[in-house]
């Protein structure tokens, strides 16, 4: 289950709108959040933000907890003459995913409701209804009736657009559907951890927050990176699940426990940091599952930094990310955060020598 802190938290967190470059309102909530648990905020000049948690040691090795701020979503491009906004997808989308669904645009002046316009199967024809709509013929509808209107409205190109979504508890209790679970969970779970150690001693720096623009290619990873320049780096993400067809084959099974993402296409894990994890699951009875993927998460980015950095990449599985309604389960939660925890209190300068190549 999620208390009814955690459940505020996330309600908070997914439901705030903020596609790659649009951060803004997540960082706010960041930053108030991070700022109960220390008097040390960083940010970067694309917009990463962190909190740091000083070490006790003479020279402290630096830990980083980082999720991302971002959100797939759409930025507006073109307005057409009779008022229709045409739109650029941010991040990964399948277009199947897309039409009929409400969406809110963000302007300069306030907030507009409106549809990705879905035309009846009345007047469609067989060949078109046989496969999905390209996403140029796709338009949102805000109900203007002419360019001139919607310009009125405040919308304009390079507004973002975010799909509805509100945070919903599902019946079980076990389970929660919002919008935006990729990846602010994250985000919450690095605001946990600072939470957790705010008055425990570390002999090591800790460093949490969240990073911008990783849908777009892990770009603020590498920033970020820069920023907290850390020895060893814990990035948690979301995956996709691939199990609601029942097949206990496929990777990514909700309430199995974490996910220890060994391979993707940024990064493999080495055996001395999987033998860390897998130590630690087992020290501590934490469910977990392993997990192959051909995506990324900014793990790709903040191993390479500089001369490398020891870089785990801690994920839950999520049913439907990248669309306006996906799943989690709070035992997977539990699991990935209880981890988290345990690798940051078991870290140590021996430990940190054990996880270099041998």
């Amino acid at each position: 289950m999620l208390t009814s802190k955690e459940q505020e938290l996330y309600k908070t967190l997914t439901e705030l709108p903020g596609t790659s470059g649009f951060e803004h309102e997540v960082r706010q909530f960041m930053q108030s959040q991070l700022e109960q648990y220390t008097d040390t905020i960083i940010r970067d000049r694309l917009g990463s933000i962190f909190g740091v948690k000083e070490g006790t040691s003479e020279q402290p090795l630096r830990v980083v907890v980082a999720g991302h701020m971002d959100e797939v979503g759409f930025m507006v491009t073109q307005i057409t003459e009779n008022g229709m906004l045409r739109f650029q997808t941010i991040g990964g989308w399948w277009n199947q995913t897309m039409l009929g669904h409400r969406v809110s645009v963000y302007t300069r002046t306030g907030i507009l409701a409106g549809t990705i316009g879905s035309i009846p199967t009345h007047l469609l024809t067989a060949e078109q209804m046989a496969k999905p709509m390209d996403v140029k013929q796709m338009l949102i509808d805000i109900g203007a009736q002419s360019k001139e209107e919607a310009t009125s409205f405040g919308v304009r190109p390079g507004d973002q657009v975010i799909m509805d979504g509100a945070f919903t508890p599902l019946a079980g209790g076990e389970r929660f559907l919002a919008k935006a679970w990729d990846n602010r969970l994250g985000c919450g779970m690095a605001l946990e951890v600072m939470e957790h150690f705010k008055d425990t001693s570390l002999a090591h720096t800790l460093i949490c927050g969240a990073t911008v623009q990783e849908e777009v290619g892990l770009r603020g990873a590498k920033t970020a990176a820069a920023l907290t320049n850390p020895d060893f780096a814990i990035v948690v993400d979301v995956s996709p699940a691939n199990d609601a067809t029942g097949d206990k084959t496929q990777f990514g099974q909700l309430g199995e426990g974490v996910l220890i993402r060994i391979h993707d296409r940024t990064m493999v894990m080495p055996q001395p940091m999987l033998d860390y994890v897998l130590e630690v699951c087992e020290t501590h009875n934490i469910n977990h599952q392993f997990f192959i993927s051909p995506g990324g998460t900014d793990a790709g980015n903040f191993h390479l930094h500089e001369t490398g950095v020891p870089t785990i990449s801690i994920c839950l599985p999520a049913r439907y990310i990248h669309c306006s309604s996906s799943i989690i389960d709070s035992r997977d939660y539990q699991a990935a955060k209880k981890l988290v925890i345990e690798l940051i209190t078991a870290f140590s300068e021996e430990r940190f020598t054990n996880l270099l190549p041998r």
